[in-house]
């Protein structure tokens, strides 16, 4: 971080700021060769002692190992995970993989974590009861071919993920958890999720808010650190949404507050470090504008601030008439 607010001066040249793309390059381009030339299939030794579990199976009589762990060794294949079709719950993290398909025949299987591999996509043949996925820190570019009929948990976090479109091919109405935080979106558009309560997009470059008339259950969204200049979007079909985080936006105006009024639900709402926030009486203004709202900032109203609040709002409804 030191290191950034240093080059945020004057002397930070766009030739430093080529060579250090240059050479970010070269690292990139180099771990990825390093990666081509070692190899590492997941061994006899490696099942062994990730193995565990033990579970009746089939119609009760035998048993099965149901779960499976392999974080940090470097795994680039993992072939030999094919023939153990009773496994449950999966953790493959902190490794080189750029292939789950070896995973297609674990039709059991519940949990899977994959976090800190070099994937480019999350796509996966469809296992029914898959209900929690985390692909967390990997190299994924789109949202196509998730479509886990189960699944109520996913996490994308930490990915170059520039559009949620691909996502509604999927059909996943079950999802209830979506984490999306530290991608490159720039829109909302294609996240037509019936079911899904909980909305991580914070830390993306979100310029524009679309297609939210179908979150009709969701409950919190976290849009913290992105570019939002204006609130169009929020619909009153959203009416389940009681907590919505806009921290470090570009919402210059109260006004634009004024366009949530439309969400009857809304109990919590972070506004900090937008520019409308150093507008005068900033926190008596935006509860005359959203009289239900139970806290800002995170800090709850006072009842003398709700009476001056509604003494205000009558008198200009009064003025209006």
């Amino acid at each position: 971080e030191d290191e950034g607010e240093e080059r945020d001066g004057e002397d930070y040249t766009l030739q430093e700021e080529g060579e250090e793309e240059e050479e970010e390059a070269a690292r990139s381009k180099q771990e990825e060769e390093e990666q081509v030339l070692a190899p590492r299939p997941l061994t006899e030794e490696d099942l062994k002692e990730g193995l565990s579990l033990l579970c009746k199976s089939g119609n009760g009589l035998a048993h099965a190992y149901v779960k499976f762990e392999a974080k940090s060794k470097d795994l680039t294949d993992i072939s030999l995970l094919e023939r153990f079709i009773h496994l449950r719950y999966v953790d493959l993290s902190e490794n080189k993989l750029q292939d789950l398909s070896p995973l297609s025949s674990l039709t059991h299987l519940l949990w899977l974590k994959v976090d800190g591999n070099l994937l480019s996509s999350a796509c996966m043949q469809e296992l029914p009861y898959l209900q929690i996925i985390s692909f967390t820190h990997n190299r994924i570019k789109d949202m196509e071919g998730i479509t886990h009929p189960r699944l109520a948990n996913l996490s994308l976090k930490g990915n170059k993920i520039q559009t949620a479109l691909g996502l509604s091919h999927g059909q996943l109405f079950s999802l209830q958890i979506l984490e999306l935080r530290g991608n490159k979106l720039e829109s909302t558009a294609g996240l037509n999720l019936p079911k899904l309560k909980n909305l991580y997009l914070a830390q993306n470059t979100i310029r524009s808010l679309e297609g939210l008339e179908d979150l009709g259950q969701l409950a919190a969204l976290h849009l913290r650190d992105n570019q939002l200049e204006t609130l169009d979007g929020f619909c009153s079909s959203m009416k389940c949404l009681q907590y919505l985080n806009l921290r470090n936006n570009g919402i210059s105006s109260l006004q634009e507050v004024a366009k949530l009024q439309v969400l009857p639900m809304l109990q919590s709402l972070v506004l900090l470090d937008n520019p409308c926030c150093d507008e005068p009486d900033y926190r008596l203004e935006v509860l005359v504008l959203l009289p239900h709202l139970q806290r800002l900032d995170k800090e709850l109203f006072e009842q003398d601030e709700r009476a001056e609040a509604n003494k205000i709002r009558q008198e200009r409804q009064e003025e209006e008439k």
